[in-house]
C-alpha cells in the first residue's frame, strides 16, 4: 500500500479547489491545517513527505509529546485548536504560532502574564459558539465585540480573526448558518476599527463541512479524519466539553 495519507490529501485538495471555484475564491486564500489529535507520528511524517507543514493540536499534553518528535522538520508550524485551560497556557505558548481557541477574558489574562514573562507575543483567534450548543466552548456571538475590545488591551496578544466549530451532526444549511454568522461578526468587528486588531483569519470547517466553510469565507480549514482516517478515540473525547472548567 502506498502513502494513503498522500492519496487522501489529493482528494481533500481537489474538494478544496472545487469549493473555491464554486464561490469564486482563489485556492491560495485557504490554508489547510491538519488536525493531529491522536494521530501517530508516522502518519504526520507521511503528510510532511507530501508537502504539508501546518498542524493543529487539541490537547496540551499531545502537543508537548509530539513537538520534539517533529522538530527535525524545520518548516513545520503548530497551531493550538482545542479548549485551552489557564493552567496549560505555559505548555502551549512555547510551541505554537497561533491559538485558535481564546474564548474568555480570564484566558487572555493568563496568556498575557505568561507572554510577558517570556518577553514574546502571540497571535490569537477568538472562538465563537455560533451554534449556541451548550456542549461547546466559545464566546457567545453577542459578547464577541466586548471580548475583542478587552483582549485588544493586552499588548502581548495579536487578535488576528475568529474561529468556530460548525453545528455537529447538522445539515449543510444549519452549518452554513454558523459560518455566515461568524463572517457577519468579523464584519461588525472590522467596522469598530479596534486598534491593533486584525480580522483577516476565519478558522472554520472540519472534515465533514469544510467545503461549505470555504464557500462561506474560511481562510483556514481544520481537517483530520479525511486525511488521517478515523481516530482512535470517540468525538466525545474532544467535543464533550461539559466537564467542569478550570476557571
Amino acid at each position: 500500500m502506498g502513502n494513503q495519507v498522500e492519496e487522501n490529501l489529493k482528494i481533500v485538495k481537489q474538494q478544496m479547489e472545487r469549493a473555491c471555484q464554486t464561490s469564486g475564491r482563489k485556492i491560495e486564500d485557504v490554508k489547510l491545517l491538519l488536525a493531529t489529535k491522536t494521530v501517530p507520528i508516522e502518519k504526520l511524517q507521511m503528510a510532511i513527505q507530501a508537502g504539508e507543514t501546518l498542524f493543529g493540536e487539541n490537547k496540551a499534553q499531545e502537543l508537548r509529546d509530539k513537538f520534539p518528535l517533529m522538530q527535525q522538520y524545520n518548516q513545520v508550524e503548530w497551531h493550538f485548536i482545542g479548549h485551552l485551560q489557564t493552567n496549560k497556557v505555559k505548555d502551549v505558548v512555547k510551541y505554537v504560532t497561533l491559538i485558535h481557541s481564546v474564548d474568555r477574558l480570564k484566558l487572555g489574562q493568563a496568556l498575557h502574564h505568561q507572554l510577558v514573562k517570556e518577553n514574546k507575543t502571540m497571535d490569537i483567534l477568538l472562538q465563537i459558539n455560533t451554534s449556541y450548543e451548550e456542549s461547546k466552548f466559545g464566546a457567545s456571538p453577542e459578547t464577541a465585540l466586548e471580548l475583542v475590545e478587552q483582549l485588544s488591551q493586552f499588548e502581548t496578544l495579536n487578535v488576528k480573526g475568529l474561529m468556530t466549530i460548525g453545528k455537529l451532526n447538522a445539515t449543510n444549511d444549519e452549518t452554513r448558518h454558523c459560518f455566515r454568522l461568524l463572517k457577519s461578526i468579523q464584519t461588525q468587528i472590522r467596522e469598530k476599527k479596534f486598534p491593533l486588531v486584525e480580522m483577516n483569519i476565519l478558522s472554520m470547517g472540519m472534515s465533514g463541512d469544510f467545503k461549505v466553510a470555504i464557500e462561506e469565507g474560511a481562510t483556514i480549514i481544520r481537517v483530520g479524519t479525511s486525511v488521517f482516517g478515523q481516530r482512535y478515540l470517540p468525538d466525545s473525547y474532544y467535543w464533550n466539553e461539559t466537564a467542569p472548567q478550570d476557571d
